[in-house]
Formats: structure tokens, C-alpha cells, sequence
């Protein structure tokens, strides 16, 4: 019964490590396509710079808020044993 208990709380923080990193890695990468699209767009046409540069902020927020999201919830789960 305890050795049940203990290898389900080790697999949840494990799944829960897992879940974290993997949400950290896909943030980094949108956030990275984002910038690196919007740099390109910008050197294609420097006209469009103010607006280019609000929809890159706006898109790399609700990335982030995502991310924060998915990092929240891999820790209630490590910390739900």
C-alpha cells in the first residue's frame, strides 16, 4: 500500500517535471518563431513597424500567459501528494 502511494506521488512529480519542460520548451519556440517572423517582416517592410511590433507583443503575451498557465498547473499537481 505505502510502496503504491509513494511510486504514484514520484510519477506525478516526474510527469509533472516533464509537463513544466515541455511548456517552457514550446513557449521559447513560439516566442522565438514570433520574433524571428516579425524581424523578417519588419526588414521587408520597415513602413509597417509600428503595427508588426504591437501584434508581436500582443501574440508574445498570450504565449507567455499560457505558458505561466501550463507551469501552474504541473505544480499543483507535484504538490498535490
Amino acid at each position: 500500500m505505502l510502496n503504491t502511494l509513494l511510486l504514484d506521488m514520484g510519477m506525478a512529480i516526474m510527469g509533472a517535471g516533464i509537463g513544466a519542460g515541455l511548456v517552457a520548451l514550446g513557449a521559447g519556440l513560439g516566442i522565438g518563431r514570433i520574433g524571428g517572423s516579425a524581424m523578417e517582416a519588419i526588414a521587408r517592410q520597415p513602413e509597417a513597424t509600428n503595427k508588426i511590433q504591437t501584434a508581436m507583443i500582443i501574440a508574445s503575451a498570450l504565449i507567455e500567459g499560457v505558458a505561466l498557465f501550463g507551469v501552474v498547473v504541473c505544480l499543483l499537481i507535484s504538490f498535490k501528494g
